[in-house]
């Protein structure tokens, strides 16, 4: 196969890069067809197979980064068009970089194992660089459905992403120059691949050590692109609506009373200390229940001209008791990097607002709750979900009940809803924990530790209900040590790929590929 494509015109190699980066975005949600994962990275290496010029190859996988990007983050374009291309533009720059790790890698004679460390070292990479990375399309979270899922408690999505990519070398491998050798050896590949997965299955949630009440509300928003929160405290007033709503059940016994309610990340858009009207909207609707609300909002400071995001503990009688603040914030989202140097050039960037301040403490708060209990709440919001460590802190320092606070207003009707929707079920994989997702506008919905999803909301509707989640303490391998299996793996292909400095220079003749990699 490589013959051919190296009789192909660069830019039809290049077109074929930028189809397969498309086909991988397809495996993501909300398409999910898993396989193309797989497939996608196959492809992506045959092409790369079959180039001898480095101009090419590196134009190769930019274009497959640019097909990958473009569909699976293009809902980016609901706020900005120029902020969607230039990530996109951007972004696709780490595949170029991946190509000429794959250059190397197929020098070795174990080229489809480093050739998936490649992948690794890239993914570690641009989930942590540049402004704390964008590790948002991990090959790991197009397998949350696949057999591969199976494994997250002890390998994490970098494993995962591992996993999979490994699985597209083989295929490459087998198809680069078919034999009996190769497809055995692809097939013990996918066996003890299956094998290792499977061990996961074995990973239960831990024991429940008691249970608790979770109220949830769903307000609704007006949804869509950059004014899609809607006028100052429209928000806060749709919350306050859908509490009434969820108090009336309560009230009536249609459904039972809870311990405590979440509201969303932004469910208030504005302090509700410094803005009267949205703190008495506030204790309004905690009055209403009678019972503690976790309060998703927005706090000016601590400086001038800066916000964070937080999630307050808001007590009926004392007022808020305790607060976590969120970590992760999304670069030229909630902050802007350079910023006095960039918004000069970007008008646009205004529209970011304050500048947000990450927390530094870990999202697990320890509320009382109206029975006197004390209870060990994890707390993510929104974009912690794409940091592996933020996620883990949850567990190791003790939460027991897990909830996801989210705003998704602007991007309603777009895929990165359900994208993120299905980066949350791979967590709940991950620690073997239920995870209760609230959101602004949707989706909301309940996930068992095994990723099945309970229930789920509608995009763009208001809803509410009570849920109860069991307390667990257990803690997986991938959460306590999920770090030391990706460093490991990036360690190893270091390893690998400067050993393909050794297996001479890059090939003449595409063709031989075959003979020269065994």
């Amino acid at each position: 196969m490589t013959s051919w494509l190296a009789a192909r015109h660069w830019s039809l190699q290049t077109a074929a890069a930028i189809v397969f980066g498309v086909l991988t975005a397809a495996g993501f949600a909300p398409y999910s067809w898993w396989p193309l994962a797989i497939i996608g990275p196959a492809g992506l290496t045959l092409i790369i197979l079959a180039t001898t010029k480095w101009r090419f190859v590196l134009l190769h996988g930019y274009g497959f980064g640019l097909g990958l990007l473009g569909l699976g983050v293009g809902w980016m374009q609901a706020i900005f068009v120029e902020a969607m291309v230039a990530l996109v533009a951007i972004m696709a720059l780490n595949y170029a970089v991946l190509v000429v790790l794959l250059r190397l890698a197929v020098r070795t004679p174990w080229w489809p194992l480093t050739a998936a460390a490649a992948w690794t070292i890239v993914e570690f990479c641009f989930s942590r660089f540049p402004f704390d990375g964008f590790g948002w399309m991990r090959l790991g979270y197009a397998m949350v459905d696949s057999p591969i899922a199976w494994g997250l408690p002890l390998y994490g999505v970098a494993g995962a992403g591992f996993l999979t990519a490994l699985l597209g070398q083989l295929l490459a491998w087998v198809l680069d120059a078919p034999s009996r050798r190769r497809i055995l050896i692809t097939a013990i590949g996918l066996v003890a691949s299956l094998g290792l997965a499977g061990s996961g299955l074995l990973i239960s949630a831990g024991p429940s050590l008691g249970e608790v009440r979770v109220g949830w509300v769903q307000g609704g928003a007006p949804g869509g692109g950059v004014y899609g929160l809607g006028a100052p405290r429209t928000l806060t007033r749709n919350h306050v609506a859908e509490s009434a709503t969820l108090a009336g059940q309560i009230d009536a016994g249609t459904l039972p009373r809870p311990d405590f309610v979440v509201w969303p990340e932004n469910s208030t858009d504005l302090d509700p200390y410094h803005d009267p009207e949205t703190g008495a909207l506030v204790r309004q609707a905690v009055a209403r229940f009678d019972l503690p609300v976790l309060v998703g909002t927005i706090l000016d400071g601590p400086g001038a001209n800066e916000r964070q995001t937080a999630s307050l503990w808001w007590d009926p009688a004392a007022g808020e008791t305790t607060r976590y603040i969120k970590r992760g914030i999304v670069p030229f989202g909630e902050w802007v990097p350079l910023r006095s140097l960039l918004e000069p050039l970007i008008p646009e960037l205004r529209y970011v607002g304050a500048q947000s301040v990450a927390g530094t403490a870990p999202g697990v708060i320890t509320p009382t709750l109206p029975d006197g209990r004390t209870l060990r709440l994890g707390v993510l919001v929104c974009y912690d979900l794409a940091f592996d460590q933020v996620v883990a802190d949850t567990v190791t320092h003790g939460g027991q009940v897990l909830v996801v606070q989210s705003s998704n207003a602007m991007y309603q009707g777009t895929g990165q809803i359900d994208q993120q929707f299905a980066i949350t079920r791979a967590r709940a994989m991950e620690l073997r924990r239920e995870i209760l997702v609230v959101t602004t506008s949707g989706i909301s919905g309940l996930i068992q530790p095994d990723g099945t999803v309970t229930f789920q909301t509608s995009d763009h509707t208001a809803a509410s209900g009570v849920v109860a989640l069991p307390q667990r303490e257990n803690v997986t391998f991938t959460a306590g040590y999920g770090w030391l299996v990706e460093l490991a793996l990036v360690i190893a292909g270091a390893v690998g790929l400067g050993a393909g400095l050794f297996y001479g220079r890059m090939k003449k003749h595409p063709n031989e590929s075959g003979a020269l990699h065994g």
